[in-house]
Parts: structure tokens; sequence; C-alpha cells
């Protein structure tokens, strides 16, 4: 099976990766501070020397261009980067959609709750943060 994530036919690549190139001149925390794994991995951040930008995805959540962005990252597809037992989840019906990445895609920027967390770009590369030294290899 395909694990790559679904991208737009007009995705181009090259001018995402001169948009990643200027977006990420420093490093980004995709940040919940209510989840203890998020707060850790700021710290550990922190503690190495980085002070990351700081994005509370709650708040302001990705549209779905940096969504995207963070999919090629990680390189991942929208199911691997959902929240899975997160009750919403079950209630929206995604646990039938899981090999339909545009539905799944839709319900993450819809609900960015379902979005796992902490989410650390650094480099053109990105890590979720679970465990949190999970980042280390990144910087």
């Amino acid at each position: 099976m395909d694990h790559t994530p679904a991208i737009n036919p007009t995705f181009d690549c090259q001018k995402e990766t001169t948009l990643t190139n200027r977006i990420t001149d420093m490093t980004t925390i995709y940040h919940n501070p209510r989840c203890s794994k998020s707060r850790q991995t700021l710290q550990l951040l922190k503690a190495n020397g980085i002070e990351p930008n700081v994005v509370e995805y709650l708040k302001m959540p990705p549209d779905q261009e940096e969504l995207r962005r963070i999919l090629t990252l990680l390189k991942m597809r929208p199911i691997d980067l959902v929240r899975t037992k997160e009750s919403l989840f079950s209630e929206l019906g995604l646990d039938t959609k899981r090999d339909d990445d545009q539905a799944i895609l839709a319900a993450m920027l819809e609900h960015p709750q379902l979005i796992e967390r902490p989410i650390v770009i650094h480099d053109n590369k990105a890590a979720i943060g679970r465990p949190p030294e999970k980042v280390i290899d990144l910087l």
C-alpha cells in the first residue's frame, strides 16, 4: 500500500520547497499547551538552545496548504497524523474512511484537535514529538 500523502495535482514541489525554506528559517512547534508531551517537547527544544516559533494549532490551525506541507515533511498520509483514539474520530465516522485521504484531511482541517501533536519542523524536516526525544534527530 502506498503511504505517500495525497497531493493536490497542482502542487508544485519546487515552489513548495522554496516556500518551506523561507517559512522554516527557524524551528516551529505545533503545540497544545494542555498536552504533556507537547510541553515536554517544547521544554526539550529550549533545553537544547532552540527558541522555536510556537504555533498553538488549536487557536491558529494550519490551513490546507500548510497541513499538506507538514504531511509531506513527515512523509505521512493524513490518517497517520490523526489522533484515532479521540472520540471525535469515531463520532465523525472516520474509522470507515481510513483510506480516504481527502476525507481525513478535511476532518483535520475542520477539527484540528484530531491532529497529532506536537509536530516540530526544523531545517525542512519534521517529526512528531512522541516521545519528545524523537525531535532531537531534527536538530
